[in-house]
């Protein structure tokens, strides 16, 4: 008897530190060819199930032709029925990024002066949820710089979750911000988008929302207004992910500060990821 309960407890115990170990090791969103989010459940929301459904039978309900008002009418009136919720506002040190500039090359957006003496590298998916714990916390380290002209961050934004999850909340959101540099905000939009993040399950940067998105920092000129409804940019979001694939990367927020990875645990506080930019010069 005595034997036998040592051993249950040591397999209790061994269970215990392997679930401790797989929690701490979910720390990043993961791009997954097997089409599964990152806690590898591959979700899928309600629109995204019900779009499925509608392409795999030619736009008819399971059970043949549909019936009463035709399917583009019903599109319309779901469009209209849109309930988008209200935006928040992005932190006001944003505002201190408003004049430092940003170009696009190729898939990646960068933001601060050209000749820089250090570099940043930020792979990110909108619909992320440590993406948004990253610019929450470890990227307020890096207004100083950028304003100083210290740096300069190049971003791949990375759009995967949409085919590990359904929807195109990915998608959109990646159009909105290469429309954002046309507008010459998009550090202001970048930051909007990440406070305004839904549920990452939940595919809900839809072109409305993230208008209203845009609103908060005073961005809604029309030009902006039609890339962000009728998706621009589509073609560039494409190449961002190849931009994304062809580095290697596999999980966002994927940070590289002048040629080094950045450890995980570091990026979601604003005192870690500055003691990171302290170690490679940057102040």
């Amino acid at each position: 008897m005595a034997v036998r309960a040592v051993r249950k407890a040591g397999r209790v115990a061994a269970s215990v530190t392997a679930v401790a170990l797989l929690g701490a090791a979910v720390t990043a969103c993961d791009s997954d060819d097997d089409g599964n989010d990152w806690m590898g459940a591959g979700k899928k929301s309600p629109s995204a199930s019900a779009s499925s459904s509608d392409s795999a039978s030619g736009g008819e309900s399971p059970g043949g032709p549909s019936e009463g008002p035709s399917s583009s009418s019903s599109q319309d009136s779901q469009d209209s029925q849109e309930i988008v919720p209200e935006a928040k506002v992005p932190p006001v040190s944003v505002e201190r990024l408003a004049k430092v500039p940003t170009a696009v090359k190729g898939g990646v957006i960068t933001v601060g002066k050209p000749g820089a003496e250090h570099t940043v590298k930020v792979y990110e998916d909108a619909r992320c949820p440590f993406c948004k714990k990253f610019e929450e916390g470890g990227a307020q380290a890096l207004v100083g710089p950028l304003v100083d002209g210290d740096v300069k961050v190049e971003y791949t934004i990375a759009s995967f979750l949409d085919r590990n999850l359904g929807g195109s909340g990915s998608v959109n959101a990646a159009n909105a911000l290469r429309a954002a540099v046309e507008a010459g905000k998009f550090p202001q939009f970048h930051s909007a988008v990440f406070v305004n993040q839904p549920e990452e399950s939940d595919d809900a940067f839809t072109p409305a929302f993230l208008l209203k998105i845009a609103d908060k920092v005073g961005l809604r000129d029309a030009a902006f207004t039609k890339a962000v409804t009728g998706n621009t940019y589509k073609s560039w979001v494409g190449t961002a992910m190849d931009a994304f694939t062809d580095d290697g990367v596999t999980g966002t927020p994927t940070v590289v500060v002048d040629g080094e990875k950045a450890a995980s645990e570091a990026l979601y506080t604003e005192a870690g990821f500055r003691k990171v930019l302290e170690d490679a010069g940057i102040s």
